[in-house]
């Protein structure tokens, strides 16, 4: 019998092909759209937070928490990744680049590589050939939803899938004796670490699929238990990232559990079948209405028609070792078409990742085994067939550009007819080579299609620059704004974005505003300035701010210890011809007129007075030591008082007085107080604020490791010596050949 192991020197080269493939497909997206990886929530969340994680990080610090950001601070429950190593890598290098386009791009195209040699891994744990492990290796990063969306904006949902895909391909290998369970807990572990619930959860969708075909092929439940226990100390040791959300949810805009289906962007089954057709335009329910601008279900041109090209007949035998990927590939299809929220899982469409992942698999793997272009012919009008099949589903979606839809399908199949010769004429190699090389100039047709893209802030990428253009603002500004009413054309470091910062813009040029981009926002803080999750705040927030609180006399700007309001002329035009709140006054900023009006305070910064002490009542206190997660005064008081301290109320607060712990509480639900008991002189209060759950957390940790050794011991100790000869003798030359890849596939 023939073997299907490749050689190693086969398997490196097309693994090389495969790194090479993508990094061609990346330029020449980017010569469709330099900034096509530096959009939407890359531009706004993502890459502005790993520049002031990276900050703090060289100043030693873990940044768990940053009170002056407040809705935004709490970076133990945001997508900031704290407790993974490759990320915090990337937040230490970004502070020293100054070409944030340049920086995303890069890290992206990394990630980009690491996810297609991923998928190259999977199809060769399934026994593919390399060089249709290789195609879909190439293909995966230039998927509809992963290039316009994933790769694109959502960053962490993009790294948490380039790690999960290695789990795949080592926990089927630890499954089949191939491999050891360090690998498997280790991707696991990145992949969950992330920070960003959906990759955690298709993990665990994964590894349940593997562990249940593994079942079905082998017929023996030890290998999947194995795997199931290993990908469960990976889990345990995740926890540790979630726990602080989980038990912080309660004051979240994601508090609320909750199951429903309101239709958006929960995409109907039918629209995979437009899977191969490049120019597809799906018909679901999104931000643009229900004709999408985006190709986001195409998977790959040659997906559908390769089907005619797959001896079925001996697939059909196969049908058990590949079960897992169909399982993943059914379930992933099933969860796209709704429920549209499940918890905190919303919008079905982001896993149409695990849709092309899985149909891309299936699809490659079943070619690596099984293609066969004998009577090329008619399996030729059978390809034929389903290219109408694609054209009249595009069509159905979106009749409007039926002419771009009959171009496409020609297209492919003049490509498809293009390698059905190679692979007869010159062999497969040569006809997996015109593959590959067709995703490039897709891939930059698509992106090229869609400009101007409809996800752009369009903020600005050079920090210098910017640094320079914006106000020396010292302190911690307060601004209210809103993006909306920011026009098209002002968009620019010479228009607004020279004087107003919304998402994490603040932390790209280095100044302290409240918020930022959040997910997960404080509910009660957000209600109470009404401010939204990118930093915009309705007209009345303006009147919020200055209001009295009850219980402490204080305005509220005044119980965030804030040194400076800047109103968005576009939401505020008359403010400043009214007189400025008292003990505020109004400050020029020449330059910045045009879109600013500046409140400063008459008397200075307020946030570098007290430590952040905010209100005092009844009572002395002085700050004696500051750190972003401790508060360390000295408290009097005769008759008993309370401290009011610039702190959001995020659970996970302590406070000892004396080396005592006792109570504190929430005024105007928002603000950490604390009561003073009566008699107290000179008293020492520590208020201290640790992730909730960070013990818990952290034994996880430690359990999900010493599970790991256990495991990895008896796994060396199980292997016998004849396992070690058989990994390291050369392996066998079949599928790295041409010549008997294709007199199988002529047979």
């Amino acid at each position: 019998m023939e073997s299907r192991t490749p050689s190693r020197r086969s398997v490196y080269i097309w693994g090389l092909i495969t790194s090479l493939g993508v990094i061609a497909g990346y330029g020449a997206v980017l010569l469709a759209n330099v900034r096509h990886f530096y959009t939407d929530d890359t531009e706004s969340q993502y890459v502005p937070l790993w520049v002031m994680l990276g900050n703090r990080l060289r100043e030693g610090q873990l940044p768990v928490m940053v009170p002056e950001h407040w809705m935004a601070g709490n970076y133990s429950i945001e997508e900031a990744g704290l407790l993974n190593p490759p990320q915090l890598l990337i937040d230490l290098i970004a502070p020293s680049v100054d070409n944030l386009v340049l920086y995303a791009t890069v890290v992206k195209l990394i990630f980009a590589i690491i996810l297609g040699l991923g998928v190259y891994r999977i199809c060769l744990a399934y026994g593919s050939r390399v060089q249709w492990a290789a195609l879909a290796g190439v293909s995966i990063p230039f998927t509809g939803w992963l290039l316009f969306f994933d790769e694109a904006s959502w960053m962490t949902a993009f790294t948490g899938t380039a790690w999960m895909v290695h789990a795949w391909a080592s926990g089927v290998r630890y499954s089949r004796g191939r491999g050891g369970p360090i690998p498997v807990f280790v991707y696991l572990y990145l992949a969950i670490s992330v920070q960003y619930i959906f990759p955690a959860v298709e993990a665990g969708l994964m590894i349940g699929a593997v562990a249940v075909g593994e079942l079905i092929y082998q017929r023996t439940w030890r290998p999947s238990l194995k795997l199931l226990m290993v990908a469960g100390l990976a889990a345990l040791a995740g926890a540790a990232t979630y726990l602080p959300s989980m038990l912080s949810a309660k004051v979240t805009w994601r508090g609320t559990a909750q199951i429903n289906n309101d239709q958006f962007l929960t995409v109907p089954w039918s629209e995979s079948l437009n899977a191969s057709l490049p120019s597809t335009l799906p018909a679901f329910t999104s931000w643009w209405g229900y004709v999408q601008p985006l190709p986001v279900v195409y998977i790959a041109w040659f997906l559908i028609p390769a089907l005619a090209f797959i001896d079925w007949g001996k697939a059909r035998a196969a049908w058990r070792e590949l079960s897992g990927i169909g399982l993943f590939a059914i379930a992933a299809l099933m969860w796209t078409a709704g429920p549209g929220t499940i918890g905190p899982l919303r919008w079905p469409a982001r896993v149409l990742p695990m849709v092309a992942l899985g149909l891309l698999l299936l699809v490659c793997v079943l070619l690596g085994r099984f293609a066969t272009f004998k009577d090329w012919r008619t399996r030729g009008i059978a390809a034929a067939v389903l290219i109408g099949l694609l054209w009249v589903r595009s069509f159905s979606a979106d009749p409007h550009n039926w002419i771009a839809h009959v171009i496409a399908a020609l297209a492919i199949a003049a490509l498809g007819a293009a390698l059905v010769w190679l692979a007869v004429n010159k062999g497969i190699s040569a006809a997996v080579a015109l593959a590959i090389i067709a995703v490039s100039p897709i891939a930059y047709v698509q992106v090229e299609r869609a400009q101007p893209t409809p996800m752009s802030w369009n903020l600005p990428s050079d920090r210098a620059a910017a640094r320079a253009a914006f106000p020396e603002f010292a302190g911690t500004t307060l601004q209210l704004g809103d993006r909306a009413l920011i026009q098209p054309g002002e968009r620019t470091l010479d228009g607004a974005y020279g004087s107003l910062v919304f998402g994490n813009y603040a932390k790209d040029i280095e100044r302290t505003y409240v918020s930022g981009y959040t997910p997960n926002g404080h509910f009660w803080f957000g209600d109470m300035l009404c401010m939204r999750w990118d930093t915009s705040v309705c007209p009345d927030a303006y009147r919020r701010a200055f209001a009295v609180e009850p219980s402490t006399g204080k305005t509220i700007v005044d119980l965030m210890n804030i040194d400076r309001v800047v109103l968005q002329r576009a939401l505020y035009p008359a403010a400043r011809t009214e007189p400025a709140p008292t003990g505020w006054k109004w400050v020029d900023y020449p330059g910045h007129e045009n879109f600013i009006s500046v409140l400063e305070r008459e008397d200075g910064l307020i946030s570098t007075r007290n430590g952040r002490i905010s209100a005092v009542q009844n009572a002395t206190a002085v700050s004696t030591s500051e750190s972003d997660t401790t508060s360390r005064v000295t408290v009097s008081s005769e008759t008993g008082g309370s401290v009011v301290f610039a702190r959001l109320g995020w659970p996970g607060y302590r406070v000892s007085l004396d080396g005592k712990d006792i109570p504190f509480k929430v005024v105007a639900k928002s603000f950490v107080a604390v009561d003073i008991p009566a008699g107290t002189e000179n008293g020492d209060l520590e208020l201290t604020w640790r992730p909730p759950g960070w013990k818990i957390g952290g034994a996880a940790i430690a359990l999900g490791l010493l599970g790991l050794a256990v495991f990895q011991w008896l796994y060396v100790r199980g292997r016998k010596p004849d396992d070690e000869q058989e990994q390291n003798a050369p392996a066998a030359e079949t599928i790295g050949d041409d010549d008997t890849a294709l007199a199988d596939a002529l047979r």
